[in-house]
């Protein structure tokens, strides 16, 4: 393939690992390799990752059964519990999440593939933190990268002997940067680059996002409230988003990999479907790869009295990578996303403002903590009266200024920073 300066490496568990990785296709020759479905994978490992997808669903689906699904949840989640930053302590010791993994590490989960690429060793980068592990145990040739996904990470993230290690973990924020140092990765091993977001959503020189901020503005102020309050900073950077909006407000729902958020959505269509009929509300259905939510979408749209097209659409492709370009064709016209504090929590960085559902594990606990430190990001009030708190939140202008704040306060030009580091390595 042309242009194939590293080699991408990611997991299929969900969106989160693939979704990072797919910005920086345009430098892998269009390939991301899967760590859990390689070609030449052992029968043993295709087993066990199959296994380990399946528990990660069950786990994130648990929490809806009461009392004794949430405390199980908790149990299974302290596993790969974050702790709390403050007081900056060293927290380098291997966690039980780590050991776990790297028994089948040592067994050989993943070398096949690293001797495949030890042939040809390009830079190895990576969205998944087995991977980074068995690159570096099996003696990858080339350099490793490791992204990170979330706004903070584990101890699971960091090598397992930290102080010897020679991976390089591209990270989100100096705030990761600082977890890594305590979790003893070396300081010249850790490099702040933001989180990659797919360039056709931003533009060379943010061009793209501006303009889709502006329009996204102008239908998020309703009244002119923020717009009034804010005109010397809008009128520099945003002078379109001053045009009067004709058109209905687009909001994005998206379900998870594990399917988790389903029956929320049900409740915001059937909610929503007045104000879509009066074309005042438009929504975007996220069912990703999963047919059965897809299906769901579908037989849900129809009982409520919509029709598929008008005021009401489903993003969905059986293809993962498909599904992303589609999604991010999507983010065009999408003025709110809903969605669980997932990797999507770093698209407030395109001026998105965020209606964050239930998060599901620690790590987007911690998600939801940073959205709201940036200002980026809500917390969702009852899907059951959306039809009155949404049309208040317009005219109030909070979701115009949330939209700002997620553009300002977070960084936007991760692909571009990853991408100019991997190219001096390569030049």
């Amino acid at each position: 393939m042309t242009n194939k300066k590293i080699y991408l490496v990611a997991a299929d568990m969900g969106y989160g690992h693939q979704r990072a990785a797919y910005p920086l296709m345009d430098i892998s020759g269009g390939e991301i390799i899967t760590i859990n479905d390689y070609e030449g994978i052992d029968l043993w490992e295709k087993k066990y990752w199959i296994k380990s997808l399946r528990s990660y669903e069950k786990i994130s689906r648990l929490k809806k059964i009461p009392l004794l699904g949430y405390f199980i949840f908790l149990m299974l989640d302290a596993f790969q519990r974050i702790y709390p930053l403050y007081p900056h302590r060293d927290l380098s010791s291997p966690s039980v999440q780590q050991k776990y993994f790297f028994q089948f590490v040592k067994r050989g989960l993943g070398k096949n593939l690293i001797n495949k690429l030890n042939k040809q060793p390009l830079p190895f980068v990576t969205t998944f933190f087995v991977a980074a592990y068995i690159a570096e145990y099996n003696n990858y040739q080339g350099d490793i990268y490791c992204i990170i996904c979330d706004t903070d990470a584990s101890r699971s993230w960091a090598p397992l002997s930290p102080k010897t290690s020679r991976t390089k973990f591209l990270v989100p924020s100096d705030k990761v940067k600082e977890r890594f140092l305590m979790y003893g990765v070396k300081e010249e091993n850790i490099i702040v680059t933001g989180f990659p977001l797919p360039k056709e959503n931003i533009g060379q020189g943010k061009e793209t996002l501006l303009a889709d901020l502006s329009r996204r503005v102008s239908v998020l102020d309703q009244k002119g409230i923020y717009r009034h309050q804010y005109s010397p900073l809008l009128q520099t950077d945003l002078p379109d988003s001053f045009k009067d909006a004709r058109r209905p407000v687009v909001v994005a729902f998206a379900v998870g990999g594990a399917g988790a958020q389903k029956e929320v959505s049900g409740v915001i269509i059937n909610r929503l479907s007045s104000l879509i009929k009066e074309k005042k509300v438009a929504l975007n259905l996220i069912a990703g790869n999963r047919l059965e939510i897809k299906k769901y979408f579908e037989d849900t749209i129809k009982a409520a009295g919509l029709e598929l097209g008008k005021g009401i659409n489903i993003i969905y492709s059986p293809s993962k990578i498909e599904y992303f370009k589609l999604f991010n064709i999507s983010l065009h016209q999408t003025d709110i996303l809903w969605t669980k504090p997932s990797e999507l929590s770093f698209y407030c960085a395109l001026g998105l403002p965020i209606i964050m559902s239930s998060p599901v594990g620690s790590q987007e606990d911690w998600n939801r903590d940073w959205l709201l430190s940036v200002g980026a990001g809500i917390d969702s009030l009852d899907p059951a009266y959306v039809d009155e708190w949404l049309p208040d939140l317009l005219e109030s202008g909070r979701l115009a200024r949330t939209a700002i704040d997620g553009y300002l306060n977070a960084e936007t030009m991760g692909t571009y920073n990853i991408q100019r580091l991997l190219d001096g390595i390569n030049s």
